[in-house]
């Protein structure tokens, strides 16, 4: 019991979340990749690499947990130069899918360089704000600097993962936000991020290809989806509504109970029912329990890294808390959402469920910083606390 002590130390609510998605990530990745079984000819051969993934995540986490969250600025630097590096590389070197080089693959290993991204601008986000408290001035010049940052690696991540450079640049300005730049500023950003995406969404609309963007005619397929008519033709799937009509048919099989994990039939008409339409699986097979329960998730790793970060008195560590949790969030409810049919396909996996080798180990890196602050970052101010509280204890009984 002791030794399971100090292996698992920190938040225990953020454990109890991360074995709860991973018991469910099992469960349902083992369900809908029969595909991928198939195909393979071997039934357990994609549950044992998942499985083997979310082990070498929970690896990650027991060590990044174990250090103090200082030492995340170090793998954040290191990650930083990495990744640029790499994304610059991927569209030249990367492997192409479906009109989007997102994969590098090294010895036979495929991942990918937007991950580490993400990661990488998180600590730098909350490094260079941590550093810059002192006054508005400092505020003003570390805004300039996160923003030309951001938008340099966003803009490398844009042309082949759109929604990834949109959901990055989010999470930034949210922390931002959260690490009290001017307010002036933050609107300047919203106005011109308004007037970039009105831009694009015309654009979209006006411009039917654009040579050199293969990934042009994808974007228009996802946010405008085909043109709705009153005919036979407009209830028949085709190649523009297919995933997002199979996902709404498991919903709709799903019913109040479910079917039972292991017994969905559109996991084997969704093309990425173990990834990106996982959720539509899950409601299929666990029903309106598993539509719940899996947001209510996400709600709580939210909810209780706001509890962390706020007893936390270092902008730093809580900056670090607030954006791996607002990272793994909001990247949830895009997915979810796309799911449910109220958002475009994005190609955004649910955290930790999904199946996934680059986006499991870094989404279990996140909780592995928010635990690190939680044993650390909290425990040094509730020191400091319990110290001032015996300093004032002893001057009153001297009489000080």
């Amino acid at each position: 019991m002791s030794l399971i002590r100090q292996l698992f130390r920190g938040d225990g609510a953020i454990w109890i979340i991360f074995l709860l998605l991973g018991i469910i990530s099992l469960i349902e990745v083992y369900s809908a990749s029969s595909t991928l079984a198939y195909s393979s000819g071997n039934a357990y051969g994609p549950i044992v690499r998942h499985a083997g993934f979310l082990l070498l995540g929970t690896i990650v986490i027991l060590v990044t947990h174990s250090f103090h969250y200082k030492y995340v600025t170090l793998i954040g630097a290191f990650l930083f130069v990495l990744s640029f590096a790499l994304l610059v590389l991927t569209p030249v070197i990367g492997v192409r899918v479906n009109n989007a080089a997102r994969w590098i693959s090294f010895f036979g290993i495929q991942f990918q360089p937007s991950e580490f991204a993400k990661l990488a601008i998180i600590i730098f986000t909350a490094f260079v704000l941590s550093k810059t408290q002192r006054s508005d001035d400092s505020r003003r010049k570390a805004f300039w600097i996160i923003l030309t940052v951001t938008l340099v690696f966003a803009g490398l991540i844009f042309f082949e993962n759109l929604s990834t450079a949109v959901l990055l640049c989010t999470v930034v300005f949210l922390m931002m936000f959260l690490g009290r730049v001017n307010a002036k500023y933050l609107l300047f950003l919203g106005g011109g991020v308004v007037l970039l995406v009105a831009i694009l969404f015309l654009s979209l609309k006006t411009i039917d290809t654009i040579p050199g963007l293969p990934r042009w005619d994808t974007w228009q397929n996802r946010i405008f989806g085909p043109e709705l008519k009153v005919t036979d033709e407009a209830f028949s799937i085709t190649d523009a509504n297919y995933q997002s009509s199979h996902a709404s048919m498991a919903i709709a099989e799903g019913l109040f109970l479910g079917k039972i994990p292991g017994n969905s039939s559109q996991r084997d008409f969704l093309p990425q029912a173990y990834s990106d339409f996982i959720y539509a699986i899950i409601i299929e097979e666990m029903g309106w329990f598993g539509m719940i329960l899996i947001p209510l998730l996400y709600i709580m790793l939210l909810q209780r890294a706001l509890l962390i970060a706020r007893r936390c008195t270092k902008v730093y560590p809580m900056l670090l808390v607030m954006g791996s949790s607002l990272m793994i969030s909001i990247q949830a409810f895009v997915n979810m959402l796309v799911a449910v049919g109220f958002f475009p396909v994005t190609g955004q996996p649910l955290p930790l469920v999904s199946r996934g080798g680059t986006s499991t180990v870094i989404t279990c890196f996140y909780f592995g910083i928010i635990l690190a602050v939680s044993r650390f970052g909290v425990q040094e101010d509730e020191k400091k606390d319990a110290l001032q509280d015996k300093a004032t204890e002893r001057a009153i009984e001297y009489g000080i």
